[in-house]
């Protein structure tokens, strides 16, 4: 004891501490589930916007072929016969020298499949112009993309019927 009965030992109790790590237990129990929603909330976004960009190219791709650009056969559905082709590009028919279009510089990757290891492409379900909506199925040519994760979004749909 120091002169006039003051302690001299400057700190904290351990109730205070019991009660500080308490606090910083109970914040953190709250900001980490905001967190992983505010992650899937990201990845959902990355994912309509890859979807809008695939399908605004598969329509330009139609758009091409029906105004002559790309070569059609007779039967065809005029839309790609591959995902690759809007990346790849293809020639067009209306230009003499030979030049390509282009509908993507790349093919976006579905940012919620689950391998890292398989190319862009792959991570994409593909649908057929012959098959139905509920029942996507591939074919002779690439109408529409879908999801392949598992799992319900934030809207409780299912990543595949996005």
């Amino acid at each position: 004891m120091c002169a006039g009965g003051v302690s001299s030992f400057k700190g904290f109790t351990l109730v205070e501490l019991v009660i500080a790590v308490a606090i910083v237990s109970l914040l953190a129990g709250i900001a980490v589930p905001i967190a992983e929603v505010a992650v899937q909330r990201g990845k959902e976004q990355e994912l309509r916007s890859a979807l809008r960009q695939i399908r605004e190219a598969l329509d330009a791709y139609k758009h091409a072929v029906d105004e002559g650009h790309v070569f059609r056969k007779a039967g065809d559905s005029g839309y790609p016969p591959a995902l690759t082709d809007l990346a790849d590009g293809v020639q067009d028919a209306k230009n003499p020298n030979g030049a390509k279009l282009y509908f993507l510089r790349r093919i976006p990757r579905d940012p919620l499949y689950p391998s890292l290891n398989v190319p862009a492409e792959q991570t994409w379900g593909l649908r057929s112009y012959a098959s139905t909506h509920d029942e996507p199925a591939e074919g002779e040519d690439v109408f529409d993309v879908y999801s392949l994760a598992p799992g319900k979004g934030l809207n409780s749909i299912a990543y595949r019927e996005w």
